[in-house]
């Protein structure tokens, strides 16, 4: 008994040791599940005399893609909506690649006529595209009705590069192998489809992931219905996953609730640079030569999308939708024939 009472101050110490031993332990595998199992660094793919063009490159992931596209000696295109923005990035991606072939050109792409006036100048001025990477999303978005009356969140994250990717494929198949990479994310497994989403009727109320979820989801439909319609054109789509990524989606979120997260993510969650490693793998990697209509996750491996991801009607479902509110004229889809 007595011997117990001796030991009794150590308890406390000892619990504490044991809560920092894990503590290492978690950040530790953490930090080696950041890394990777590829490195861009390590892949000597030269990507001289081709063009890609990446949304929203003016900051986060969108911005170290751009800049390995450009240190690989691409010719690129920052699609952002902000022109002090990405000018910025412009100047220092030029500045840190030695590739002054790095060019800014406005896009937004909640709104389709600003859409459709990029792509009618890229078309005057590109006569191929090799690599487009439809980057640019929001979170948290007020979810008001843009001026052409659809939802701003579907609008932004599905509407937009759906549109923008039909009325660029005629210059991606003048591309021995071009390749589109759509940004999504695992929380398109929470994901669902109402169709009033997109006119902003029925919205979700106090869930201000909800609607986020949703247009990942819609991205994972859009890969596999394109993937479809590709067949035989040398252009292929795939889709991916960056991982929790320290980027600036949450600034429309309360300012709460971005201290919490950057707080967390300072330990646990990827820096904007390592989220851009599954998009980077998809766009220029060898082993994504010919891949299309696949699901890719943070560590550039191939994995299976929910099982609402996979419903190809669904998908063909959404498709007939978006063209019909986009007003894609079926004969700019692409399709093969």
């Amino acid at each position: 008994m007595e011997l117990s009472l001796l030991f009794l101050p150590l308890r406390p110490l000892t619990s504490h040791l044991v809560c920092l031993a894990v503590s290492v332990v978690l950040f530790l595998i953490v930090k080696l599940q950041r890394r990777g199992r590829w490195r861009p660094r390590e892949c000597p793919v030269d990507l001289n005399g081709k063009t890609a063009i990446v949304t929203g490159a003016n900051t986060g992931i969108g911005r170290y893609i751009a800049q390995d596209l450009a240190q690989r000696n691409a010719r690129v295109i920052l699609a952002c909506r902000s022109l002090e923005r990405g000018g910025r990035a412009e100047r220092e991606i030029r500045r840190r690649t030695g590739n002054n072939n790095v060019h800014l050109r406005i896009l937004d792409t909640s709104s389709m006529e600003s859409v459709r006036k990029f792509v009618e100048q890229i078309k005057k001025e590109e006569k191929r595209l090799d690599i487009l990477v439809n980057n640019a999303a929001g979170s948290g978005l007020k979810e008001t009705i843009t001026s052409e009356g659809l939802g701003l969140s579907i609008a932004t994250n599905h509407l937009g590069p759906f549109l923008l990717t039909n009325l660029l494929l005629d210059l991606m198949k003048c591309s021995q192998s071009a390749r589109i990479v759509n940004v999504s994310s695992m929380n398109h497994k929470k994901g669902k489809i109402d169709i009033r989403h997109f006119k902003g009727e029925n919205l979700p109320r106090f869930q201000v992931a909800a609607m986020y979820n949703n247009t990942k989801l819609m991205n994972m439909l859009f890969t596999r219905e394109l993937c479809n319609r590709l067949h035989h054109t040398g252009v292929t789509v795939n889709a991916v996953h960056p991982g929790v990524v320290m980027t600036e989606i949450l600034r429309d979120y309360n300012l709460l609730l971005r201290i919490i997260f950057n707080l967390i993510g300072i330990f646990f969650f990827k820096s904007s640079e390592e989220g851009a490693v599954s998009t980077i793998y998809c766009a220029v990697s060898k082993e994504m030569e010919g891949v299309s209509g696949k699901y890719i996750d943070s560590d550039c491996s191939v994995t299976l999308p929910s099982p609402t991801a996979q419903d190809q009607a669904l998908a063909k479902k959404l498709w007939d939708i978006s063209e019909s509110l986009t007003g894609l004229d079926k004969r700019t889809t692409g399709e093969s024939s």
